[in-house]
């Protein structure tokens, strides 16, 4: 079985050797603070952005998909299946390397994997290529989350919850306008140029990324592949705070999901028959949540997170009174997206803030973790709102995402002294 080994730094100080993964870590990390400014965030913050879109771009492209190859519509949705399958397959699998091979290599690697799958989903000549490539563009968008752990060892302790919130910002602007992005690329020139386009794109930022990362190594025991792998469960043990924030990734993002999978649904139907360009847009009021929720990090470095984390999930739960509104005015759903997407990245920059601290040699295994709940409250939102869409329509839609909104604060007013 190979073994994951990294270089081994030892620092001399007053004739004692650190010989510890994580006194190594710190040390480490102290030299590299410096490399982590505010540009350089905001560079993570676009590559994640952008990595993360990939596996967005198809949902308002299914139906071009669907006539170019010959797709049922009842079939045609495999193509987000698949998508998010191997995106979660990459974070029990991938993410996880992040904390015993070199990051500037791992992240560069990935993303120039990432191309080749992009342009074989923009150039495939049937349906079994084009599954094969989204199924690769799923497993590789992962390396936003190594890039998460990374950004999170080079800051400062100081600085560590502003600047993870800068950078998953990215993730979540990325999330909400892939869609717009997509939607008006196809309309142009179709949708094979999306992914070509993210191609180049991805390119340019692989390039870009590999000249600023730092090239360092942390001292590592050594490990085969799979006892890496076992040792994610280790830590669900061993860390409770591990444990509790995952669960609220669980419950926040099934909110999250509920939103934003079945809003379509009535603004697309009688009264409101908007354009799918217009729906789109939406996802800008979604970002200025998101932008909003940046400082939540700022407030975790201060100690403020439980505070933050209670007053979140609060406005979580409101957000679905003007919500409830969407079918009777527009701008009650704008005040309703601004907080609920404000609510869900602050709860969201504020767990990864507080299990990032935990074990500093394990950062990429903490939030492949923490991210396998994220991965299924998006999907158990997707599948509910829709099915509750069907019954019940948008007043059952909002009766669930206040519920669950409400299990989430309840949860948290139960174990916020554990944590």
């Amino acid at each position: 079985m190979r073994k994951f080994e990294s270089k081994v730094i030892t620092v001399e100080h007053t004739g004692t050797k650190v010989e510890t993964a994580q006194e190594a870590i710190i040390g480490t990390e102290s030299k590299a603070a410096s490399l982590m400014s505010r540009k350089v965030a905001i560079l993570f913050a676009i590559a994640c952005g952008l990595a993360v879109a990939n596996i967005y771009y198809a949902q308002p492209l299914l139906d071009a998909i669907s006539s170019e190859f010959g797709i049922t519509h009842s079939a045609v949705g495999i193509v987000i299946t698949i998508t998010q399958v191997c995106y979660a397959l990459g974070l029990l699998l991938l993410v996880p390397l992040g904390d015993f091979l070199n990051r500037r290599w791992l992240i560069a690697g990935q993303m120039l994997v990432s191309v080749l799958a992009l342009i074989v989903v923009g150039t495939a000549p049937t349906s079994i290529v084009l599954f094969i490539g989204i199924a690769v563009v799923g497993l590789l968008a992962v390396v936003t989350q190594t890039l998460v752990a990374f950004a999170a060892t080079l800051a400062t302790p100081a600085e560590r919850g502003r600047v993870v919130g800068v950078v998953t910002s990215g993730i979540v602007i990325g999330i909400l306008l892939a869609r717009t992005f997509a939607g008006v690329l196809m309309d142009l020139a179709g949708w094979r140029i999306v992914y070509l386009v993210s191609a180049v794109l991805m390119l340019i930022m692989a390039g870009v990324l590999f000249r600023v990362l730092p090239n360092f190594e942390h001292k590592r025991e050594s490990l085969s592949y799979f006892q890496l792998l076992r040792s994610m469960l280790a830590l669900f043990t061993q860390e409770p705070i591990l444990r509790i924030r995952a669960a609220l990734a669980l419950m926040i993002f099934t909110a999250f999901s509920i939103l934003w999978t079945s809003l379509v649904l009535p603004l697309s139907t009688p009264p409101l028959s908007l354009s799918h360009t217009a729906i789109g847009a939406f996802g800008l009021a979604g970002v200025a949540g998101a932008l909003a929720a940046a400082r939540a990090g700022r407030l975790a470095d201060q100690g403020l997170g439980q505070k933050t984390t209670g007053v979140a999930l609060f406005l979580l739960l409101i957000s679905w009174l003007p919500i409830s509104y969407t079918q009777h005015s527009l701008l009650a759903l704008i005040v309703g997206i601004v907080l609920l997407d404000l609510a869900v990245q602050a709860v969201h920059v504020t767990n990864q803030s507080m299990i990032l601290t935990l074990r500093p040699e394990a950062r990429s295994r903490l939030t492949a973790g923490y991210m396998v709940f994220y991965s299924i409250g998006s999907a158990t939102g997707s599948i509910a709102s829709t099915s509750i869409y069907a019954y019940s329509g948008w007043s059952g839609v909002c009766l669930l995402g206040a519920s669950v909104s409400a299990l989430a604060l309840l949860f948290w007013s139960l174990t916020r002294r554990l944590s």
